[in-house]
């Protein structure tokens, strides 16, 4: 549970549950795990405001961008932080500061849900609709010409519109929810994503407040945040070279040719990370500050920054 309450009087929200995941297996970093290392407190400066410190010295931060949820969320069932499963990838640590972004303090508790497509562009619970919705794996030859605004990968298509979209299948891999400390970090341990046509490559997450934390998993409360979270070219093009995204022939999107990014930097989900420039197959660490507002309600219903995407782009 967390400092903050709903006002009196607000409309009181339809309750969520989370179900623990059963049997789920813990997979170890393999190559990557010298990644133990702590990310560096770069990340609590990742998204200055211009207000006045309120907590433990810390500075005030603008609030972290809200985004467009996507067609493939799928509400937690599995409470982990190691979502990797049987995937395979770059080794990528994920760790998240939640702060509430007026008074500067860590948003403790919370349900945090990551989720993500694969090296080849899949996302679990829809198989069958290949790569982000847009068709079969990626083989031969990538397409030639402008990724389309409508149709299968764009935003306005099965891989990037059209409202939210029941799962098809039982997969869960790269998909996970866990809690916030009492500092407000969560740390997730999964792959370095791969990308589909019309989007460039990104994770999902979802803030849940307010809510309470049983035997059963997290029951309650409302979600305060809904965003995405982008890496830099220069990190992007280095993992295309090495296996198993080498193989993914999927015309790529980049980071200022995306819709959904904001492109206000670590303020719109820009990552900072940290991985050894040679060798980025080793493993990759990401961090940053989400600035929320506790008390408010962003779901799937926020209007993406590009004028020319759905709402519901992925």
């Amino acid at each position: 549970m967390t400092d903050h309450q709903e006002a009196p009087g607000k409309k009181q929200l339809d309750r969520r549950t989370v179900l623990v995941a059963t049997g789920a297996t813990v997979t170890a970093l393999g190559a990557g795990g010298a990644l133990a290392v702590s990310a560096s407190a770069q990340d609590n400066r990742a998204t200055p405001g211009t207000g006045q410190g309120a907590g433990d010295g810390e500075p005030c931060y603008a609030l972290t961008s809200e985004t467009t949820e996507g067609p493939y969320y799928i509400d937690a069932d599995k409470i982990r932080r190691d979502v990797t499963e049987d995937q395979e990838g770059i080794p990528l640590r994920l760790r998240l500061k939640v702060i509430d972004a007026e008074s500067c303090r860590p948003v403790r508790n919370a349900a945090v849900d990551i989720w993500h497509c694969n090296a080849a562009g899949v996302y679990s619970g829809y198989e069958d609709q290949g790569s982000g919705g847009g068709g079969p794996a990626p083989t031969g030859e990538p397409p030639t010409g402008e990724p389309p605004t409508d149709g299968p990968g764009g935003p306005g298509g099965p891989g990037g519109g059209g409202g939210h979209q029941e799962p098809t299948d039982d997969e869960r891999y790269l998909r996970g929810t866990w809690r916030t400390d009492r500092h407000g970090y969560v740390t997730f341990e999964t792959v370095f994503p791969g990308w589909y046509r019309g989007r460039c490559v990104h994770i999902h997450v979802k803030v849940h407040v307010d809510g309470e934390w049983t035997d059963a998993g997290y029951e309650g409360g409302h979600t305060c945040h809904t965003g995405q979270l982008f890496f830099d070219e220069r990190s992007v093009l280095l993992t295309a070279d090495v296996q198993p995204y080498a193989a993914n022939t999927t015309e790529r999107t980049t980071l200022d040719e995306d819709t959904i990014y904001p492109g206000n930097g670590h303020e719109g989900g820009l990552l900072v990370l940290d991985y050894d420039h040679r060798h980025i197959a080793r493993g990759v660490r990401a961090a940053l500050t989400l600035g929320v507002a506790p008390d408010e309600t962003h779901d799937s219903t926020d209007t993406p920054p590009g004028a020319t995407a759905s709402p519901s782009a992925s």
